[in-house]
């Protein structure tokens, strides 16, 4: 299935919808204004919260941990390299690795050494904006909280890395 996931440049904190290639709103991310490091919050459209996200700061290079139910379930970490971003992600849902090229627009997600969704930035957009095809079966709340990290760590210029 293809998400659009699109950050409004101008918006009041990280609040955004995330919506199928047919418009079809799925999930909503929601964004702590003042507070010290990235927290979101990724609902379905209910309004139940499905993963949390927490910048883990004092770092040397950008941290997160991501929360389902209260429990940690994933911790990923930017990797050191110099021409191309990776990271590494320890995580109870399965072995992810996440890799991209060297401006950080394409991406793919493996979970177990297979592909689980690829993730291109559209070069010329006003706002940050993805396509994520996720391959069907997978958990679309999760590989999408993956993104919305790397989009914290790579592309947003209100984070805050120590």
């Amino acid at each position: 299935m293809r998400f659009i996931v699109r950050q409004k440049i101008f918006s009041f904190g990280d609040n955004f919808t995330i919506k199928d290639e047919h418009g079809n709103e799925h999930f909503m991310v929601r964004g702590r204004v003042f507070s010290f490091g990235d927290k979101l919050r990724i609902y379905n459209m209910a309004g139940q919260e499905l993963f949390y996200i927490e910048q883990k700061l004092f770092r040397f290079l950008p941290e997160y941990i991501i929360y389902q139910s209260g429990q940690p379930v994933a911790r990923v970490k930017k990797e050191f390299t110099f021409f191309r971003p990776k990271f590494s992600i320890s995580s109870t849902l399965g072995n992810f690795t996440i890799e991209g090229n060297f401006w950080g627009m394409d991406f793919s997600i493996l979970k177990n050494g297979h592909l689980a969704a690829r993730v291109s930035k559209r070069w010329f957009s006003f706002a940050d904006t993805y396509g994520v095809d996720i391959v069907e079966g997978e958990d679309y709340g999760f590989l999408l909280t993956l993104v919305i990290v790397i989009d914290q760590v790579l592309h947003d210029n209100n984070h805050n890395n120590s």
